[in-house]
């Protein structure tokens, strides 16, 4: 470990207050809380102290536990840290429930809380409980093992109620723990940062402040960008070097370089869209996305990949001849320039090359990822908390700084309520932005004098809307724009989440966190749909929460193994679309979306050649996050060592069969997505897309949409180089339209 990595220690990060609204009464707490202990046990053997919510396991059993965690735990008295990690259970940590009172009062939407009301209510009562769980006796009330064999019956239930609450309370239990646990990093031995890589000082950045007033704040510019990520950035930095006065406004927060990265606590609150914790409305696919200065720039794994050939002449397809313009390829180039995009600085960890290795042994595509690194080596396991070495160039780093250089000015912690126009004979003209400008102070709940809340209202000559593909067709929505398209047409990039466990250590946050990508199956059906298979942050509370719960004992074993695994994902270019609605009680974003089982089926063959990659580099495990698929066990067996058969094993190919004969039903299966793509799509008629192909909404003159939810359909690839491509050519249009205008006007005045 360095020396600065042992001196540096990030600042803390307030977060706002938890939410003191009571949610559930004291009863359903308990019940809670019960469920919670049932998930996240004390584990100990017969002879230690007698309590409700412990497993309690044979003295062999708890003594073969202990030895083998106290063998590879490196820290000083490690019996004594695994003696603690064993019988740590949620309750015992102060911290576990107002974590769940944050996550469920603020991050479920009320149609989930009343359902997990309504559970919590029916255990507590006679009737229900004897149908839930077999017995008049409430639940807490029950001794552990009887709990542990209720709560896992619950997720081959009868009733699909009880399948949802079994999926929802272990994967928020599990999360919260991995989170908030005092014993499990030291266990794990996972660093509170990175331990390489040298803390550097970011771009500082100045935002406007605002009075506190009854009336209206109002300013004027010439474009208002409301959004602060991929494509708002690149919009602001072509706009402020043209020479026009631009406004970009985020509605989440600015951390420094010296807050990073964060505690997972602090940067699931700060960092991401709903806390992390947003979901499809059936639950079977988490969703992520940045919400905070730089959008998902910010939280990103640095893997900078050009639209694919394939993609450009799909979109040129269907009317959009741009996309296969030398112009496109242009502005491909150059974002990446400015970012020091390359592929020749980075030094592959374990996971990545156990991509690049197996797929070499079997004869698969793949090759290594460009990194937006400014043309050095990056050691970024930690960034989805934020880069503390300013080492990867998004849009903080890169075009928000040049915007900021060119005259730029910022509004954080604003949230835009709907967009103005006005009326003229040529039809509605975009003419600002109005909303909610909310001070760092009040965002915080503090009682400081400078604390305010303030209308606020931005006039300009052009609105561009760069909220994200969750977040633009709601502000379209609520502007009043009427097309039926807004919010449809929402590609994820599913992906299902695997790990490989090997005999050695691996420390897989050590290092960037995705330089390889194979790219064997990227086109399963002959028409550019299938599976890229890529690695990705190896941070517990980001990377465990995925896997399968069988048992307390069983999880506690299998996080404490971390430090030997690798983990890939498998990012499908979805054929099949959901959608994004506003919540009928509070307006939050919703999500319609299930992976077909046509791009299921695509993922299967890639979880398949991933097994054979980890299997051919000596994994001695393999599991998935879907609990249709049992995980591979390599047999113990020396004389197969070295054999030679490699993947022709007989044990593994029994496995791969039982593979393909699933359909990784989305009720047993945890997908997960960090990409959103096409909410508010670009094409040549207002029939089948938001945007025209110049990124202008429909109807209207003045208002672009200039983010990844103009995406024709799924860029196959991380969509990062693709989003700021568009915006590069699209910001450059909008100022020779504003160049235009402002000749037109000249002209006019000299008449």
């Amino acid at each position: 470990m360095t020396e600065l990595a042992v001196a540096y220690i990030p600042l803390d990060v307030p977060v706002p207050p938890v939410p003191n609204k009571e949610i559930f009464s004291e009863l359903q707490w308990a019940t809670l809380m019960s469920i919670a202990d049932t998930v996240i046990p004390s584990i100990r053997g017969p002879s230690a102290p007698k309590s409700s919510s412990a497993k309690v396991i044979t003295q062999s059993q708890y003594d073969a536990v202990l030895s083998s965690l106290t063998a590879k735990i490196s820290q000083p008295d490690a019996a004594t840290l695994a003696t603690q990690y064993l019988e740590e259970n949620a309750s015992s940590n102060p911290l576990f429930r107002p974590a769940l009172q944050r996550l469920i009062s603020e991050y479920v939407h009320e149609e989930g809380r009343n359902g997990l009301r309504f559970i919590l209510n029916a255990l507590n009562s006679k009737a229900g409980s004897l149908i839930l769980t077999g017995s008049v006796t409430a639940l807490q009330n029950q001794p552990f093992y009887v709990r542990e064999k209720i709560f896992r019956g619950w997720e081959t239930s009868k009733l699909k109620p009880l399948r949802g609450v079994y999926r929802a309370l272990s994967a928020i239990c599990k999360r919260t723990w991995l989170t908030y646990s005092p014993t499990v990093c030291p266990t794990i031995g996972f660093p509170r940062v990175p331990v390489h890589g040298k803390p550097a000082d970011g771009f500082d950045y100045e935002f406007l402040q605002f009075p506190s007033g009854d009336d209206p704040e109002t300013i004027e510019t010439d474009v208002v960008i409301v959004g602060s990520g991929c494509g708002g950035s690149v919009t602001a930095k072509n706009l402020a070097e043209a020479g026009y006065k631009v406004v970009v406004v985020e509605k989440a927060y600015q951390y420094s370089t010296k807050h990073f990265p964060m505690n997972f606590s602090e940067g699931s609150v700060s960092l991401f869209e709903g806390g992390g914790a947003v979901s499809s409305d059936d639950g079977s696919v988490g969703i992520f996305a940045g919400s905070t200065w730089g959008g998902g720039g910010t939280i990103n794994w640095s893997a900078a990949l050009q639209t694919q050939g394939y993609v450009r002449q799909e979109w040129a397809n269907t009317g959009l001849p741009f996309f296969t313009s030398l112009e496109f390829q242009e502005s491909l180039d150059r974002v990446c320039d400015r970012m020091g995009v390359s592929a020749d600085h980075t030094t592959h960890n374990k996971q990545n090359r156990v991509l690049l290795e197996g797929a070499h042994k079997l004869g698969y595509a793949a090759k290594p990822v460009p990194q937006n690194t400014g043309g050095t080596e990056h050691y970024c396991g930690h960034c989805t908390m934020g880069c503390h070495s300013a080492g990867k160039k998004g849009p903080t780093e890169s075009f928000l700084a040049d915007a900021a250089h060119a005259g730029a000015t910022f509004v954080e912690g604003f949230r835009a309520e709907k967009i103005l126009f006005t009326e003229t004979k040529a039809g509605r003209v975009a003419s600002g932005v109005e909303g909610i400008w909310t001070s760092r102070d009040a965002y915080l709940g503090g009682s400081t004098v400078g604390a305010v809340k303030r209308k606020l209202i931005i006039k300009a000559k052009r609105v561009v809307v760069s909220c994200g593909t969750l977040q633009s067709p709601l502000l379209l929505l609520r502007s009043g724009i009427k097309n039926p398209q807004i919010g449809r047409n929402l590609h994820l990039h599913p992906v299902v989440i695997s790990g490989a466990i090997f005999d050695e250590e691996v420390r897989p946050w050590e290092g960037a966190a995705l330089t390889a990508v194979v790219n064997e199956f990227e086109d399963q059906d002959g028409h550019g749909h299938g599976v890229k298979i890529e690695c990705l942050t190896m941070l517990p509370p980001a990377f465990l929460p995925a896997f399968a719960w069988r048992d307390g004992l069983d999880w506690k074993l299998f996080t404490a193994k971390l430090s030997r695994m690798t983990g890939f994902i498998t990012l499908t270019k979805d054929r099949d679309s959901g959608r994004v609605y506003p919540d009928p009680v509070d307006g939050r974003c919703r999500i319609d979306y299930t992976v077909s089982a046509f791009d299921r089926k695509h993922i299967i063959e890639a979880l398949v050649a991933t097994a054979k990659m980890a299997y051919i580099s000596g994994a001695k495990e393999f599991h998935t996050s879907s609990r249709d698929i049992p995980p591979f066990i390599r047999p113990d067996d020396a004389a197969f060592q070295d054999s030679g058969e490699g993947v022709n094993n007989a044990a593994l190919q029994a496995w791969i069969a039982e593979v393909r004969s699933k359909m990784l039903d989305p009720e047993r299966t945890v997908f997960a997505a960090a990409h959103q793509m096409g909410t508010c799509r670009m094409g040549n008629s207002p029939r089948s897309s938001v945007v025209g192909p110049d990124c202008q909404v429909w109807g209207t003159r003045g208002l672009y949409v200039v983010d990844a939810s103009v995406f024709p359909s799924a860029s196959g690839a991380n969509p990062m180089v693709t989003n700021m491509a568009i915006a590069d050519w699209a910001s450059q249009n909008i100022a020779r339209s504003l160049n235009k205008e402002k000749k037109e006007g000249s002209v006019l005045a000299r008449l």
